[in-house]
């Protein structure tokens, strides 16, 4: 779990002051607090001034879901919405996601080499229309409306990419003559009945990667994100056998003159794509975070009760590879199954996820809510969170999928009543930057039967989002605002205490402005 917000009036290097002064046998905290009333802004009328209250502190924990568009699994419900439908189902997960108090939505954009977003190197998605190749109808931008969507709300908007697979065994209509089987076939591969890049090829890499750099630098999304998709799962001819993945040809030409041996260099070339894509996302915007959700098993045996498929050997994923060289920002292991299963155990793989992160990056497991009210009792997935919020060097979880969570029933209002009773801030990604975003400067006034909160912030860091704290009658509010934010109406009683604290993109939370009524 990552450290609570600093919701405090005071600046890090007067802590770092004080505590050094305290060291020597001196206190100076009532003066730091003195100077710090003296040196906050003024605030306007209506009997609230300066207070060296310290909120309570705030959660820290990524609370996710995914929302994928594959087969229209979770959204469009249909390939045959018109845009206006389109838009309001994808609202109304937006709406549910903030009903619930979580904080992060992950999006799938391109399921294979296809975009649900107005692109230039690869056609419009089947999953929208019926016809790949075909736009929405009136046009739109569906990344462009779900981005302004869920900042709106105050949610981070990870873009999901499938970086190799081309054609989904699911899909039905006709190959568009833009999509890559057509435009560079010596690239694609046929295995079992889907279409997969070759990730032996340099070209195919590259072109994967050209893909999500540009939607890196047109959108202001918040992650990319990949799934547990790099080689794909074994698929099987019609005597139930195991087929072989059919890149002879690069192996041939790219791998087989090396040190390497053919798994081991189809490892490598999973590896060179991860690495080069985290480094290229950072240098375009380094606030954009970088996560994978790898199969929960990285290898049988680790640890060794745990038996499994060997995603290291069958998908020539080396998931902890990742993670132990800090190639990922959040990794989000797919823990699918119960706790009580003694070969796929929930904690113990929890556990050991945990111990493989020397670099400290999020670990934040994948949950398989679909399963709660079906083949699951819905405390099921309430255990495995309280599991993860008591496992050190656990920073999340991630609900698979947004279908689980619009069902309004046991699961909904569970999670609303137990787990998710009042927000969290993401976590801080301190090894992407450190800062101190300013504090505000507040304003009250009252109108008519309600108190009007205004603010501003001096230049700084975009703000990502806003925490707002508020105290009546003795209790502490928590609400996480968008960023875009300047104004809010309170319109029971008056609060006793408000205090407002600007989070940048890279989680870091600022100095309270911290007011209290006077009279």
């Amino acid at each position: 779990m990552q450290g609570a917000a600093r919701a405090s009036t005071m600046h890090l290097p007067f802590t770092a002051f004080s505590q050094r002064l305290s060291n020597c046998g001196l206190n100076l905290k009532p003066l730091i607090y003195l100077f710090i009333l003296a040196a906050s802004p003024l605030i306007a009328g209506d009997g609230y001034g300066p207070s060296g209250r310290v909120p309570p502190p705030v959660q820290r924990e990524l609370r996710g879901v995914w929302i994928a568009s594959v087969g229209n699994i979770d959204w469009p419900s249909t390939n045959g919405l018109n845009t206006s439908q389109q838009k309001a189902e994808l609202t109304s997960l937006f709406d549910r996601a903030v009903e619930l108090r979580l904080n992060t939505v992950i999006f799938q954009v391109r399921p294979a080499c296809d975009a649900l977003y107005s692109s230039s190197l690869e056609p419009w998605s089947e999953y929208l229309t019926g016809t790949m190749g075909r736009p929405p109808e009136p046009l739109y931008d569906p990344l462009a409306f779900a981005i302004a969507e869920a900042h709106r709300r105050g949610l981070e908007l990870h873009a999901w990419f499938n970086p190799f697979r081309a054609r989904h065994l699911m899909a039905k209509s006709p190959i568009a003559s833009s999509h890559v089987s057509r435009t560079h076939p010596e690239w694609v591969v046929h295995y079992g009945k889907s279409l997969w890049l070759d990730p032996g090829q340099k070209g195919a890499r590259q072109y994967s990667l050209k893909v999500i750099l540009d939607v890196v630098r047109r959108y202001d999304i918040d992650g990319v994100h990949l799934d547990d998709y790099f080689y794909p799962y074994k698929e099987q001819n019609a005597a139930g056998q195991d087929l072989e993945f059919p890149d002879w040809g690069s192996w041939r030409k790219f791998g087989a003159g090396g040190k390497l041996s053919r798994d081991d260099w189809r490892r490598e070339n999973v590896n060179v794509f991860v690495h080069e894509l985290y480094q290229s996302i950072k240098a375009a915007k380094p606030w954009v975070k970088f996560g994978i959700s790898p199969f929960g098993i990285w290898r049988p045996g680790n640890p060794p009760q745990i038996k499994g498929l060997d995603a290291f050997e069958v998908l020539h994923a080396d998931s902890r590879k990742w993670l132990e060289e800090g190639w990922v920002d959040y990794l989000a292991p797919q823990l699918y199954w119960s706790v009580a299963a003694p070969e796929t155990s929930f904690p113990v793989l929890l556990r050991w996820w945990a111990q493989q992160n020397p670099r400290g990056r999020l670990v934040c497991p994948g949950l398989n809510s679909y399963n709660a009210g079906r083949s699951w009792p819905t405390e099921e997935i309430l255990e495995q969170i309280r599991l993860a919020r008591r496992q050190n060097g656990i920073s999340g979880h991630i609900h698979f999928d947004s279908k689980a969570l619009m069902r309004n029933g046991a699961l909904d209002a569970a999670l609303q009543r137990e787990v998710y009773s009042e927000p969290a801030l993401i976590p801080a990604t301190p090894w992407l930057a450190r800062s101190d975003p300013p504090r505000p400067e507040l304003r009250l006034r009252s109108e008519r039967e309600s108190t009007i909160l205004d603010w501003t912030v001096p230049n700084g860091p975009p703000v990502q989002t806003w925490l707002l704290q508020t105290q009546s009658r003795g209790k502490w509010t928590t609400q996480i605002l968008a960023g875009s934010e300047r104004s809010m109406r309170f319109t029971q009683a008056r609060p006793e205490v408000v205090a407002l604290t600007c989070v940048d993109r890279f989680g870091n939370a600022g100095p309270a402005c911290v007011v209290e009524q006077k009279n």
